[in-house]
């Protein structure tokens, strides 16, 4: 991390020059694949907010005549009896057991696959409500980007064509987190020990100050 050269930038600029490089990637870039939809990671901690940039350059890519779909990790949680099964506050289920990764490769990878057929659910579960939430299919025509957002999500092996990490150090994620949510904290710790999302993601955006980020460029 400490080689990484990062440069102040605003959010919005972030957005664009983000929206602008997704322009360039091709489909099927990775080799062996060949999927016509690239699938990008936001990922970043509940609190480095990675659902906001995934949104902004959602929004960059629509004014530049490109298709993009929005899907957050949040809406494909395991049921409540399944992910709090341990309890309420259990780092190991939070790490290991609480993202629904069959669900996800089911509902929203496989039909992004080469010869699949584009239509994804944007969400399957409310945590919340602890209800499936009904969502109708969105297809997504070739060509088209899944813009996935959510914590801990570059250690299941999903096929992501980019990937972007907001990065918080220690003590910001620590001074972020809701006080009642800072049992995840370990979980975090244990994500840079064993994936180092930093060191590994294709681009990295510092979010210590929610006014004044530095990305990798």
């Amino acid at each position: 991390m400490g080689r990484v050269r990062l440069e102040p930038i605003t959010w919005d600029r972030l957005g664009d020059l983000l929206a602008e490089r997704l322009l360039d990637l091709k489909p099927g870039d990775k080799p062996g694949d060949g999927s016509p939809w690239p699938r990008i990671a936001f990922d970043g901690a509940p609190a480095a907010r990675p659902g906001d940039l995934a949104e902004r350059v959602h929004e960059a890519l629509r004014l530049r005549g490109r298709p993009s779909l929005v899907v957050g990790a949040e809406g494909f949680l395991r049921p409540a009896s399944l992910r709090l099964e341990h309890g309420h506050r259990d780092v190991e289920a939070y790490y290991d057991g609480w993202l629904d990764t069959g669900a996800l490769w089911r509902e929203v990878f496989g039909p992004l696959e080469p010869g699949g057929d584009g239509r994804v659910l944007p969400d399957l579960w409310d945590p919340e409500t602890d209800r499936a939430t009904r969502s109708p299919y969105i297809r997504l025509p070739p060509g088209g980007l899944l813009l996935l957002h959510g914590p801990l999500l570059l250690r299941h092996w999903f096929p992501f064509d980019l990937t972007v990490h907001l990065l918080l150090s220690p003590g910001a994620l620590r001074r972020r987190t809701p006080e009642s949510d800072r049992w995840t904290l370990p979980a975090f710790e244990r994500y840079e020990d064993e994936t180092d999302p930093a060191g590994t993601a294709d681009v990295l955006v510092r979010a210590d100050d929610p006014r004044h980020p530095a990305w990798s460029g």
